[in-house]
């Protein structure tokens, strides 16, 4: 900036001579600013806007901003407006039953089928499944979705692909920030982070507490976090950063309630009541500790990006004892796992027979170890020692993946995947019931082709054909029927479109998934706890992922997510082509808000809706359904200043009784069991957020 400066003046000495004896010439005014710095391992969000929409398939961007104009309080909050996501919040607790083109379908507990991943490195634990509580929304800047196999170029290969929740940093995060939120049935969140800029070192810190005595009774939920990074610039063309997270994720479980109950009362609970009320109220305590590092090398054409990570994590999780598959399982379900790896990824842009081209390589071994023991559940506490496994989950993930401009319109991408997976575990307490040692090896080479056409500059047309692999998790394969169970495996088809104009903003995909032993889980009664986990021959998966902003005369906004489910089996010999249970058909979330000018800058207010239009079956006979349903609200709020912010919310104001999720059964034979989750009924909450 100094060089610019003195140049400018030293031009300018001439002139000013000349104007001194003529005083006839004026100058024109010349501003020189300096540039914004940035991070190069965090990129902000414009810049990580332009590089996903190189992608030639389903992307989003969830700008953390919008979703901090309401509650900020789970997955559903901060990804259920997020084009081709399903995210439906158990009972209004932080964990969520996520799923993207139906990846793990089915659980309605711990997450599968997605690569979640913070800052570019993956939070779930080595045999592929994750805990909801191990991100902050409080410390979140901006939210990457990549669906299905959009994600190859992280390594995921997996039908779901990933969500990379990226940090604020010392460039992007205000110097100090208190945010309080409160509301209905003991519910508030405090949050304050600092975060600052010192020569070349950044730093980004921020702590935040939860609590919510929870809608639903023995679901209480509470949870204290510590997250931060810091990132200093080695020279001009490297930089590293460092992060570190500490989770204390207290949940009591309530239990599911047959249609009946939920029509009664949907506010109660059932586990403490009958012959299981010895049992205590179900849990599930975590406790995570997870320390990263991240360092980039820039050079003329070529962008390396090193990282590794390290976490331990404790689980204490009492539920009920069961007596399934031949032996004792559940209980109380005690854990201690270790989980580490390295990513290593390789960007270089250039040229490829004369036309521009741009190349990704990268590797990702991750290895994990659980000390697993199950107790008897004796009012919540450990029991009788009735299991003891030692598990060890390990990874290996080689891709790559080249962008090459056929034309200034037409990209064609290719790309190609080697995932290794081994789960092995080791019973160390073998009963009467044999033993139930696991060892099992899965690999793919998983290809995929797609193209990109730039339309117009603000209209981009998409294609694309791509592999799916995905072994089983150690929560798979402890409940598994058979001896073994198979990787899932698939072939999708995509094609879509994504733009942005003076009025409207889209991003629209339809796709079509063939799968093989896709895994899933099939409860022999109404217990979805009793759940076994088999390979479905063949089934397929499609569906439309829309997302759309209109804005709208009168100063009007609407923004909507629509997402249309069609899961099939594909000639089960037992169930031939019936609907797989447990999804919603169609999901519709929308909200049409008024935002202010002139005096009421930064204020809106406006109705929000969540719209299930057809009911559909809770169990693979189709016999057994969850009813449609319509639930709407209100949320106003202003940006009153730089320095003042504030929300009001209101959700399901009719207090409409519905299930926001379910169990699955394999054939209930019309007979009411104890599958639905109810949903949320009337609540209010507010916020106030304090910037410096």
């Amino acid at each position: 900036m100094y060089k610019k400066v003195f140049l400018a003046v030293l031009a300018a000495l001439p002139l000013l001579a000349m104007a001194e004896r003529n005083e006839t010439i004026h100058l024109d005014e010349v501003n020189v600013t300096a540039a914004k710095p940035v991070s190069t391992t965090q990129p902000d969000i414009e810049t990580a806007r332009e590089e996903i929409n190189k992608t030639a398939g389903g992307v989003t961007i969830i700008d953390m901003d919008g979703v901090r104009e309401g509650r900020t309080s789970n997955f559903q909050d901060s990804l259920g407006m997020a084009t081709g996501v399903l995210a439906q919040s158990r009972f209004g607790a932080e964990e969520t039953r996520l799923s993207i083109r139906g990846s793990g379908l089915q659980r309605t507990f711990h997450g599968r089928g997605i690569k979640l991943m913070q800052d570019g490195i993956t939070v779930n634990l080595a045999d592929g499944s994750f805990d909801f509580p191990s991100i902050d929304p409080m410390a979140t800047d901006y939210i990457e979705i990549y669906r299905g196999a959009n994600a190859l170029q992280y390594g995921s290969s997996n039908l779901g692909g990933s969500i990379n929740f990226i940090s604020r940093t010392g460039y992007t995060a205000p110097q100090f920030e208190v945010r309080t939120e409160g509301g209905s049935y003991g519910y508030y969140r405090l949050g304050v982070s600092a975060g600052g800029v010192e020569g070349d070192l950044d730093y980004f810190v921020s702590a935040s507490k939860f609590h919510s005595d929870s809608f639903r009774d023995n679901a209480q939920q509470s949870a204290d976090r510590l997250t931060g990074n810091v990132g200093y610039k080695i020279s001009d063309i490297i930089e590293t950063r460092f992060y570190a997270g500490y989770i204390n994720n207290d949940s009591q479980l309530s239990s599911n309630l047959t249609k009946a109950q939920l029509e009664d009362d949907p506010r109660q609970a059932t586990i403490t009541a009958g012959p299981l009320a010895a049992q205590g109220i179900s849990e599930r305590d975590v406790n995570l500790w997870r320390i990263a590092n991240k360092t980039t090398f820039l050079f003329d054409s070529t962008r390396l990006e090193l990282g590794a990570f390290y976490s331990k994590k404790s689980l204490f999780h009492p539920i009920i004892d069961l007596f399934v598959f031949g032996t004792d399982t559940l209980g109380v379900i005690d854990q201690e796992s270790d989980d580490y790896g390295i990513t290593a990824r390789l960007t270089q842009q250039g040229q490829l027979f004369g036309l521009k081209n741009e190349f990704v390589a990268g590797v990702n071994p991750t290895y994990g170890r659980t000390d697993a023991k199950n107790f008897r559940n004796v009012n919540a506490r450990r029991g009788a020692l009735i299991n003891d496994f030692d598990q060890k989950a390990t990874n290996m993930e080689v891709f790559v993946e080249d962008r090459l401009s056929i034309s200034n319109e037409l990209t064609a991408i290719a790309g190609l995947q080697y995932a290794y997976a081994k789960r092995g575990s080791k019973d160390q307490l073998i009963t009467a019931s044999g033993d139930q040692s696991v060892d099992e090896t899965y690999s793919q080479t998983s290809p995929k082709l797609g193209l990109l056409y730039q339309l117009k500059p603000y209209v981009q047309l998409f294609t694309n054909v791509s592999r799916s692999f995905e072994p089983p998790s150690f929560g798979e394969l402890n409940n598994r029927v058979a001896n073994s169970l198979k990787a899932q495996k698939g072939t999708t088809f995509e094609i879509g479109t994504r733009g942005n104009s003076e009025f409207v903003d889209w991003d629209v995909a339809l796709y079509y998934a063939r799968l093989q032993d896709e895994l899933l889980q099939v409860a022999p009664n109404a217990s979805p706890l009793a759940s076994q986990t088999v390979n479905a021959d063949k089934s397929i998966h499609r569906g439309l992922e829309l997302g759309l902003t209109a804005r709208l005369p009168m100063n009007l906004e609407s923004r909507s997510s629509l997402l249309t489910n069609d899961f099939k089996l594909d000639g089960d010999a037992t169930f031939g082509s019936n609907r797989l249970p447990g999804i919603q058909r169609s999901l519709l979330r929308s909200e049409l808000l008024y935002r202010g000018n002139d005096f009421l800058t930064g204020f809106y207010i406006g109705p929000t809706i969540e719209w299930s239009p057809q009911r559909y079956n809770v169990d693979f006979a189709e016999t057994l359904y969850a009813d449609n349903y319509l639930i709407w609200g209100l949320k106003a709020g202003q940006k009153v200043s730089d320095h003042w912010s504030w929300f009001l919310e209101g959700r399901n104001l009719a207090n409409q009784k519905y299930a926001a999720s379910t169990g699955v059964a394999r054939n209930q034979n019309g007979v009411d069991g104890a599958l639905f989750l109810p949903g949320d009924g009337r609540t209010a909450y507010m916020g106030i957020t304090w910037t410096y």
